[in-house]
């Protein structure tokens, strides 16, 4: 058969497991268009408020660029560049696989039945969990995210997923929240990249949220209300101040991504201060606690790391955080650190998050604290004394 045929019979497959329900992927390759960093695509059934729709991925050198086709349009789409634009595609279903693929003169397609595959789900709930899948949102722009075509800038590829993980992680933490309109703080918001989207996701859930970014820059903080008040985010806006001077009474939550040094021990005593049911930080720096170990006195046993640079260094984040986690639960929270996304896009990447209630022992913590502060030479933790516990 000629490719025009191989190609119709491709397109009757598409058509009918879209139909019926059992597409599994749709994946093209081999291409020989006109952009140089497109690579493939895969697509899979959605089903979205518009109706259901295939889902298209495709897959450049730095970004990915999701769209979403109609059926029809799908079809149009493929029967234009398979063949030409896209070398290779194939099908998988429930019931069968189809691979198609052109190589110079030759065309090469087979078709082989399989069997105990269950049916996808069409949910569009993996891309509602990744709110800035949809890259045509104006604030991201705004932000310089996304350029005039509405594409992840290729400098801005590791800020955008490192924002999407961070609302994948804040998004259920603030819907287990008890306040049915929590007021959330963002302390040293910067930008605000994380409040812009997590109120988006956050609206698009029907969870209403008031989320306030404090920042100590008055122009970040006018630039970010401008382009609050142009998405229609009304339960959003910026506000100046220092972490440690701004009245956080009555928050919910507190947050502070990547506050330097002891900014994140002051965002953390806001947090304590005001009885926030939940404090989750991400800490840049760790200094105060490296010149601690470094004048004091510490075991002898730790001799052989301590003395090299590079694993003081490492030690002193360690050290700062475990101390932080345990003044937390000290204070009443239970807390749990971990890595929000990959070392590749930030070195800075632990996450503390404390939530109130069910804490350890506070006599207990209390003294495992002096023991951690003793077997390093440690007078005192920063946050100690903003707690008033040295």
């Amino acid at each position: 058969m000629s490719a025009p045929d191989r190609i119709a019979e491709f397109l009757e497959a598409v058509s009918a497991s879209f139909a019926d329900g059992s597409l599994l992927k749709l994946k093209c390759g081999g291409y020989n268009g006109p952009e140089a960093e497109l690579k493939s695509f895969e697509a899979r059934k959605v089903s979205i408020k518009a109706g259901e729709r295939l889902s298209f991925v495709f897959r450049y050198k730095t970004r990915d660029i999701t769209k979403n086709f109609s059926i029809e349009e799908a079809r149009a789409f493929l029967g234009e560049a398979l063949g030409t634009i896209w070398r290779s595609a194939q099908l998988e279903t429930t019931n069968f696989d189809i691979k198609f693929e052109i190589q110079g003169d030759k065309i090469h397609f087979k078709r082989r039945a399989v069997s105990g595959r269950e049916a996808a789900t069409a949910s569009h709930d993996r891309t509602k969990n990744r709110p800035l899948t949809e890259t045509d949102k104006p604030w991201l722009h705004a932000l310089g995210i996304t350029g005039k075509d509405g594409a992840v800038r290729a400098d801005a590829q590791d800020k955008f997923r490192q924002i999407n993980k961070m609302v994948e992680i804040f998004a259920p933490l603030i819907q287990g929240l008890k306040a049915e309109n929590p007021r959330i703080l963002d302390m040293g918001a910067g930008k605000g990249y994380l409040d812009f989207a997590l109120y988006d996701y956050l609206s698009g859930q029907g969870k209403s949220a008031e989320i306030i970014g404090v920042e100590l820059r008055p122009q970040l903080v006018s630039d970010g209300n401008a382009t609050a008040k142009a998405s229609g985010f009304a339960g959003l806006r910026f506000e100046a101040g220092s972490i440690l001077d701004y009245d956080a009474s009555g928050a919910d939550a507190v947050i502070a991504l990547h506050a330097c040094d002891t900014a994140t021990d002051d965002a953390i005593f806001q947090g304590i201060r005001a009885g926030a049911d939940l404090i989750a930080v991400a800490p840049c720096c760790h200094k105060q606690i490296r010149r601690e170990i470094e004048r004091g006195q510490s075991d002898d046993r730790l001799e052989f790391l301590l003395r090299h640079g590079t694993f003081l260094e490492k030690q002193s984040e360690m050290v700062t955080d475990g101390l932080r986690s345990l003044l937390l639960e000290a204070s009443g929270y239970r807390t749990k650190v971990f890595e929000f996304v990959s070392d590749a896009h930030t070195p800075k990447n632990n996450l503390i998050v404390a939530q109130k209630g069910k804490a350890p022992s506070r006599e207990a913590t209390l003294s495992r604290i002096a023991e951690v502060k003793a077997m390093f030479g440690i007078s005192r933790h920063y946050l100690e004394g903003l707690l008033g516990l040295s």
